[in-house]
């Protein structure tokens, strides 16, 4: 399994955002590479799914189907002080994860190229996930990742579709989570024949799912 980890800051200052010349959360969409096909966790997405996984500075993340690492690289500007492990299987995701991480470079994240679960065997067990990818094998993601879970941790999952909420929704209750979905609807400004209209990004259902009391 390749790990591939990014050059350190010699000035240990971990980028930008770090050394004070950026706001300490909010890269724009823009100022990150997509993979080929396009997908990215948007900004406004980010910023919720974040929330949802209750970081702690000392936190253990795993992103699985980091994709170009747009969610990794924020959480570990969160989990300053602890790691995150951006798991991602294909090639040309990889690739721009790199790139991204050579634009806003991170002491405390690794990649971890390979396929989820499998890729999962090596890693520390987690505080907090996020799945944003699976490959189409979500169920078997979140059955590794509810046995490696540490207490009091949560996972958070990005779905576009109704089909994979219900995998996801009867998974976790199976496995003896609590969950909550929230719908993320986005629609962004722009300007339309000297007016101002509104363009909408696709929906997102951002589950959060935790054991015993939250």
């Amino acid at each position: 399994m390749p790990v591939l980890r990014p050059r350190r800051d010699p000035s240990g200052q971990g980028g930008d955002a770090m050394s004070g010349r950026r706001p300490f959360l909010g890269i724009p969409d823009e100022e990150l590479e997509s993979c080929p096909a396009g997908v990215m966790t948007k900004e406004e997405v980010r910023a919720v799914a974040l929330f949802k996984l209750r970081l702690r500075p000392d936190a253990v993340v795993w992103d699985v189907g980091a994709g170009s690492g747009s969610l990794a690289i924020e959480a570990a500007l969160v989990a300053r002080d602890g790691h995150v492990y951006a798991v991602e299987r294909r090639p040309e995701a990889v690739a721009a994860l790199r790139s991204n991480l050579s634009r806003f470079p991170r002491p405390n994240l690794t990649v971890v190229e390979g396929e989820a679960p499998e890729a999962l065997a090596g890693l520390p067990d987690p505080d907090a996930v996020f799945v944003g990818g699976s490959g189409g094998r979500l169920a078997e993601v979140l059955a590794c990742v509810a046995g490696r879970l540490r207490p009091g941790g949560r996972i958070v999952v990005d779905l576009a579709s109704l089909e994979n909420l219900e995998v996801a929704r009867a998974a976790l209750s199976c496995l003896g989570f609590h969950w909550q979905v929230s719908a993320v609807n986005v629609a962004r400004s722009r300007p339309l024949a000297g007016l101002t209209a509104f363009e909408s990004l696709n929906p997102v259902f951002v589950v959060s799912a935790w054991r015993g009391e939250e």
